[in-house]
Formats: C-alpha cells, structure tokens, sequence
C-alpha cells in the first residue's frame, strides 16, 4: 500500500482545512486508517483513526469536537476535516494504514505511511 497525504497549507486561527490521503494497491478497505501529526522538536502524535467501514473512529483528546475523520473506499481515499485550527495544531500530517480490524493510537502499529503534508496555523 502506497499512501499520498495532501491538502496541507497555511490558514488563520479558526479557519478549516480538509487533508485527504489516497491509497494505492490492494485491499485499502480492510486497513485501519490513521492520521498522526508531529511538530517541530516533538514526538510524532496521534490525531484520528477510522475501521475499515468508517463505523468506527477515534481521535486524540486535543482535537475531540474539532475533527472528523472518514474514508471512502470506492475512491481509497481517507480524509481528515479540521475545524476551528488552533496555531498548536501547526504539524506535519501523516496518514497511516494498520492492518488489522482494530484502530490503535500507537505509530509502531501502523505498517505503512505517507509522505506528510504541512499545516501551519497562524495566530
């Protein structure tokens, strides 16, 4: 599986941004699906995490209420809507894929990993 994070950019405090990571290869739907960030001098963080049919999702405490995670498999394709963007959620993005039926919020249980896509959020 080869993954490709994009629609990064530079937006204002409480502004949106929607990151879509397209999948390549087979057998994306039966992948967990995770976004992790990590900023400058910090350690990579968990973001989102969604089950192979989308009915299941997860998210890290810092962005509860202001995220949204979600898949389209027809287009192997996994999204993360940001909303109301903080200046500490300026990070490098990257979508991740697990193997398994089970979401997990640890990066050593994710097999595969895009490349990131930067999100700077200016006060």
């Amino acid at each position: 599986v080869q993954l490709q994070a994009y629609g990064g950019g530079l937006v204002q405090a409480g502004g949106s941004l929607r990151l879509s990571c397209a999948a390549s290869g087979r057998a994306f739907s039966s992948y967990v699906m995770g976004w992790f960030r990590q900023a400058p001098g910090k350690e990579r963080e968990f973001v989102a995490a969604v089950t192979w049919s989308g009915g299941s999702t997860h998210y890290g405490d810092s962005v509860k209420g202001r995220f949204t995670i979600s898949r389209d498999n027809a287009k192997n394709t996994v999204y993360l809507q940001m909303k109301s963007l903080k200046p500490e959620d300026t990070a490098v993005y990257y979508c991740a894929a697990r193997p398994s039926a089970y979401v997990s919020t640890w990066a050593y249980e994710y097999e595969y990993w895009g490349q990131g896509t930067q999100v700077t959020v200016s006060s």
